[in-house]
């Protein structure tokens, strides 16, 4: 248990025992705002008041606890002022354990990004990415033992449609021909359908009365696909291998790793049979039109489709057969990142895994989030309309080479692609990682990439500063700490800093509970600005040695502290901007 929530508990017991109650406890603790000087802890007394039926004012109560300077009433409020010295040694020395623990280490599985494999990771992609990466960080950081998972959807209608456009169209280029990266050169072909399908569709000529219309030939080559027909498996192995080759290369770039990659390719065939299984259990039933349907009204749901009456599989094909795999091996928790449009289509998936036997035995979880649009409105990929996600890290990279040439003007090449690259990294993720999930994200790379306000270049600008501090002390003289702390305790810029690593934990652990990296991120912020108040106030370098001694243990808590809360969000630090 970490030292603030600790407290906080001893503090809610001693109260209680005043008062002859047992009605509050250690979340109904606030911290006052900094500038309110309403002491560090803070008991509001309306509740209790309410329940015992007594005036706030006379609710008044004297605790003697350790911890305790002193205590002041202030209105409805009881204010708790810490013996700065106590509780500085017990924080310093209790920064943060390599793991809250509170996970116990469970099982949980999460997925994210799962791409359709049939174009580039666009800008929607990389917001997935980042959320599902720095859940999975602060999931382990809590002591949960998390398999990062990815699902590629490399079959499907959506997949022919690229490969067909290849078949009529490409006259056997290749991406090292074209010298496009490989996932760029197929996703060329896919929106080359889309616009096909559209000309041709508004035409009359010689062209469009050729065959069925494009559609229906993809359709047809999903299902020579699934036939084992060798030359469209061929092909698709061809282009498959393409994409996969040109995500690998997008995903190191933006630090996403997972430990387990499943494909559709590998799951429908079972998926058929769990259909076919649970049809004939009578769980599942057949339209008008010959597609096996799972009744949904118990749920509110419309009914949904489980396979086309062609036999052909779908999503929800493929996904009771990866539901089933994952139970099978043991995970109890089961966490899908998907965008919001998939809402109705995860309330649907969960209902059909809920009726069947298999399904009961795990919590499943639609870990959904906003779309990401542009100041231009909403991406469409099959309009060629989407921001491509190595393009976007082009730019960001361009626009963080520029801040650095600006700020150092003798910086060798490789030094400065180096800083830029971890400042567009940080930029980017804290821009999507720094608002709760469920929002819609309208991007701006310009104000991301901004190196004051709240923005990822700025969290790191103020770590950078704060390590200048320690790389300038080299040398200076030191004397070993003396207890109980004292020297330099008086400045409120020192102790507030101290107090507010203690709330590390705190932020982590409501990360975990509501699911969202912003918690950690708005705390990083609020660290950020205690940070600047003591590099401007606070002069560390001229401090006679006892109190520098302090000083230079606190920033190094504080560097910490920061460091591991950036790492959780994917964000590598720069000792130098």
């Amino acid at each position: 248990m970490y030292f603030l929530e600790k407290l906080k508990q001893e503090l809610a017991k001693e109260v209680n025992k005043k008062l002859g109650c047992k009605l509050v406890q250690s979340q109904d603790f606030e911290y006052p705002p900094e500038n309110a000087k309403g002491g560090d802890l803070a008991l509001p007394l309306f509740k209790l008041a309410k329940a015992l039926k007594k005036s706030p004012t006379k609710l008044t109560t004297e605790i003697k606890n350790k911890w305790i300077e002193r205590m002041e009433t202030n209105g409805p409020y009881i204010n708790f002022y810490l013996k700065r010295g106590a509780v500085a040694k017990e924080i310093l020395k209790n920064v943060q354990s390599p793991t809250l623990n509170i996970g116990k280490g469970e099982k949980v599985m999460l997925e994210y990004v799962s791409p359709n494999s049939n174009k580039p990771l666009h800008l929607g992609h990389i917001r997935n990415a980042f959320l599902g990466e720095a859940l999975a960080n602060i999931m382990e950081f809590a002591g949960h033992k998390v398999k990062r998972s990815c699902l590629v959807n490399d079959r499907g209608v959506a997949i022919c449609k690229a490969m067909l456009a290849y078949k009529l169209w490409g006259k056997n280029d290749t991406p090292l021909k074209s010298g496009m990266k490989p996932d760029h050169f197929v996703g060329k072909y896919y929106v080359m359908f889309e616009k096909k399908k559209t000309r041709l569709a508004l035409t009359s000529d010689s062209e469009s009365r050729r065959g069925p219309a494009l559609e229906k030939q993809a359709q047809e080559m999903l299902q020579k696909w699934e036939k084992g027909d060798r030359a469209t498996v061929a092909l698709w192995k061809t282009m498959q291998k393409w994409v996969l080759d040109g995500y690998e290369k997008t995903y190191k770039r933006l630090g996403v790793s997972f430990d387990k990659v499943y494909y559709e390719s590998e799951l429908y065939k079972d998926g058929k049979k769990i259909v076919e299984e649970y049809l004939k259990k009578k769980k599942f039933s057949k339209d008008e039109k010959g597609n096996i349907v799972a009744k949904l009204e118990k749920c509110n749901l419309p009914d949904k489709i489980m396979l086309r009456a062609d036999g052909t599989a779908i999503y929800s094909t493929n996904d009771l057969a990866l539901a089933k795999e994952r139970i099978r091996e043991g995970y109890k928790k089961i966490y899908y990142v998907v965008g919001s449009e998939q809402d109705l289509y995860f309330k649907q998936l969960f209902c059909v895994l809920g009726q069947l036997d298999f399904g009961k035995t795990a919590e499943l979880k639609h870990l959904s989030y906003g779309l990401v649009e542009l100041p231009e409105g909403r991406m469409k990929s099959r309009e060629g309309t989407v921001v491509d996600a190595d393009d976007l890290l082009d730019k960001m990279e361009e626009l963080a080479g520029k801040e650095v040439k600006a700020r150092n003007d003798f910086i060798k090449q490789a030094e400065s692609d180096r800083r830029a690259a971890i400042i567009a990294s940080a930029a980017l993720k804290f821009y999507i990682l720094n608002v709760n999930p469920a929002t819609r994200i309208k991007f701006n790379p310009k104000e991301s990439i901004n190196f004051t306000g709240k923005t990822g270049p700025y969290l790191l600008y103020s770590y950078a500063r704060l390590h200048s501090i320690l790389r300038k002390s080299k040398g200076k003289k030191v004397v070993g700490l003396r207890e109980p702390y004292s020297e330099g305790l008086e400045k409120d810029e020192v102790w507030e800093m101290i107090l507010e690593v203690a709330k590390f934990p705190e932020a982590v652990l409501s990360a975990v509970e509501g699911m969202d990296p912003e918690e950690v991120s708005s705390y990083l912020y609020s660290l950020s600005g205690n940070i600047s108040d003591f590099y401007h106030k606070v002069r560390v370098l001229e401090a006679e040695p006892a109190e520098r001694q302090l000083l230079m243990v606190v920033i190094e808590n504080v560097l910490k502290t920061m460091e591991t809360g950036l790492g959780l969000l994917g964000i590598e630090v720069l000792e130098e901007m």
